[in-house]
């Protein structure tokens, strides 16, 4: 990745107008410039984020609980928590995010819960072509450190390993990588599903290579894969990918590999096929039940209406537990719909623009589809949906189709701290 000289500057607060607007680019007094020619020898991450201000972010007047965060630059494009972008912007070690508590070191305490995308890279960061911003929790409101295109471009094109279909995206959890290869019709579709897995090292006095297992699997007979991001989720405390396959004929379905008995890769599960105007989309994975196993959220467009979908998986076979009409359908490459992580013990909800997407909807998947709550947006959503924070707490960013960004509480009539 190649980074440039990049600018940075705090967000000030601005004072409240009744009318919100994008604002053009431009650079505050405390502006600093970073990688100067004849600095010193820095990582390509530390020359993105090195010097970085944080400042908390302006807001206009609430609209039914959501706000308009103040940027300098109109959004394009965003990543939420657990993206690889965001992945590498907070464990730089270089912003001021708050990390996991380190495991007690009582031999009688209890072990420490694994810490989830929401503790390890909690960021948010979203980009346009005048600039890119770094969102963060800061009490109850949300606070931003400005950084430059340029560097969250290089982070992009990193989601993209070589091989892939270009322009898709890998998932990509511990020493597990999964991503679309062969592409069929331009980009629309993949002939292959390739995972590939850090093996271990072992006990060398030598510099050597780290061993990489990998493997594709193919969608079968008649089928493609679809032009899906795929996810990484723990299942009975196993790695399992999801993956969207299309065929034959108009229908889709979810995918689910897993290693079997021999521990090979193999396509274990699918859901009965889907028809739909586009294929289905995999708007979430997470406990929705608040019991520790992860359920899966899709949304499937029959005659252009988005039908959101909760399925369960056990004993190598997928159930339909809800489903209910009335969101928006899905995009090959926007996430449109994000978990929010419940309190420990707690169920997840999932958050996703209605139909109309002048509307965001908070609901519950636990057991069935029920809306905790619909918030006006000041204008439709169109780039995006991520999280930050976890239960009533969290808060809901929303890209809007005129580069603007929202932000909502995600319990009914939160409103956020500017």
């Amino acid at each position: 990745m190649k980074v440039g000289s990049i600018g940075f500057s705090t967000v000030a607060a601005s004072q409240r107008r009744s009318k919100p607007k994008a604002h053009p680019h431009r650079e505050g007094p405390g502006s600093l410039r970073c990688a100067r020619k004849d600095g010193a020898s820095r990582s390509r991450l530390a020359a993105i984020l090195l010097l970085a201000l944080s400042g908390a972010a302006a807001a206009e007047e609430p609209a039914a609980g959501a706000s308009v965060i103040d940027l300098p630059f109109k959004v394009k494009a965003m990543r939420g928590p657990g993206s690889e972008v965001s992945l590498a912007v907070a464990t730089s070690g270089l912003l001021p995010i708050a990390r996991p508590k380190p495991a007690s070191a009582d031999p009688k305490a209890p072990p420490a819960p694994a810490p989830d995308e929401t503790e390890v890279a909690p960021v948010a960061v979203v980009w346009g072509d005048d600039g890119g911003a770094v969102l963060s929790l800061d009490g109850d409101g949300v606070k931003t450190t400005l950084i430059g295109a340029e560097a969250i471009e290089g982070l992009v094109a990193s989601e993209t390993p070589r091989g892939a279909v270009p322009g898709s995206r890998r998932a990509l959890s511990g020493p597990l990588s999964a991503y679309l290869t062969g592409a069929i019709g331009g980009a629309e579709q993949a002939a292959g599903l390739t995972l590939r897995e850090r093996q271990p090292l072992g006990t060398t006095s030598e510099p050597k290579a780290v061993p990489m297992a990998t493997v594709t699997l193919a969608p079968g007979a008649d089928q493609a894969f679809a032009a899906r991001r795929p996810r990484i989720a723990l299942v009975d405390g196993k790695a399992v990918v999801l993956a969207v396959t299309a065929g034959p004929g108009a229908a889709s379905a979810l995918a689910l590999a897993e290693k079997d008995a021999g521990g090979n890769w193999t396509i274990a599960a699918r859901t009965p096929p889907q028809a739909g105007a586009s294929t289905l989309s995999l708007a979430g994975v997470g406990d929705f039940s608040g019991k520790g196993r992860p359920q899966f959220a899709t949304i499937r467009e029959p005659d252009a209406a988005g039908v959101l979908q909760l399925w369960s998986y056990a004993t190598g076979a997928f159930s339909l537990v809800a489903e209910a009409p009335g969101y928006a359908g899905p995009t090959a490459d926007i996430d449109f719909a994000a978990v929010i992580p419940g309190e420990p013990g707690k169920a997840a909800d999932l958050a996703l623009p209605a139909s109309d997407r002048t509307t965001l909807a908070i609901v519950s998947l636990n057991g069935s589809i029920a809306e905790r709550a619909r918030v006006l947006l000041p204008g439709p959503a169109a780039l995006g949906v991520a999280v930050l924070g976890r239960g009533d707490r969290a808060r809901v960013l929303v890209g809007l189709a005129d580069g603007r960004l929202a932000v909502a509480g995600a319990s009914a009539g939160a409103s956020v701290r500017p």
